[in-house]
């Protein structure tokens, strides 16, 4: 690994093991192609080399059923945004039970691409585990109260669109007819949530080999 994202990746785990609460949960946030999911591995991995449990999830396993998703038109921005994710079991089955120390928890719940109900995912987390959930939306207001540490990984559009392109087959132009219903989501997201003001650590995640702390604490002026 560069030795520049190495740095950094040890500075967030050190940041993270600075609360020395017996069990954290993290959040890693962006946009589409912004890079989360290998962000929130590597951190993990960084911890564990650290000598501290961590355990992965995403909140895409927390998907609602395809038929709740697309209830207000397969193209509606608002629909992406409000009626993506099942937060109320998101909670119920993850978030509440690691919390309070359950020997067992679901780290994912439906499968989007099956629209099925997931029964196996389940983890046994250490007493002293860090989760890490990595995905769409986590500094929305009502999940703001579920984090004890947050990252949002900063990346422009014309770049997260590339990315997805080369890794999805998708069109890389953000504004293509195609993209409106998750571009337009995500600036909602931007717009009623500043993620970027509200996460605990703010990395510019436009070269992946580079990333860059941009801000460090939740912004104070807003």
């Amino acid at each position: 690994m560069n030795p520049i994202k190495t740095k950094l990746l040890e500075q967030v785990a050190r940041t993270i093991l600075a609360s020395d609460k017996d069990r954290a949960i993290v959040a890693v946030d962006g946009v589409d192609g912004s890079g989360k999911t290998s962000f929130a591995d590597e951190a993990a991995n960084t911890l564990q080399g650290l000598g501290r449990p961590a355990l992965r999830a995403s909140i895409d396993g927390f998907h609602r059923p395809r038929a709740l998703r697309y209830a207000r038109g397969r193209n509606s921005p608002e629909g992406y945004f409000l009626d993506s994710y099942d937060y109320d079991t998101f909670r119920r089955d993850l978030l509440d039970p690691f919390r309070s120390g359950a020997r067992l928890v679901r780290t994912a719940r439906f499968d989007h691409r099956t629209d099925r109900e997931v029964t196996t995912a389940v983890s046994a987390p250490d007493a002293r585990s860090i989760l890490l959930v990595d995905g769409m939306f986590l500094h929305r207001d009502e999940l703001m109260d579920c984090w004890d540490f947050s990252v949002f990984l900063d990346v422009p559009f014309a770049v997260s669109y590339r990315r997805m392109a080369a890794r999805d087959g998708s069109n890389p132009d953000p504004d293509a007819p195609e993209n409106h219903r998750y571009l337009e989501a995500q600036r909602i997201y931007l717009r009623r949530c500043n993620p970027r003001d509200r996460a605990g650590l703010l990395i510019d995640n436009a070269d992946f080999d580079a990333p860059r702390i941009v801000r460090d604490g939740p912004r104070r002026d807003r």
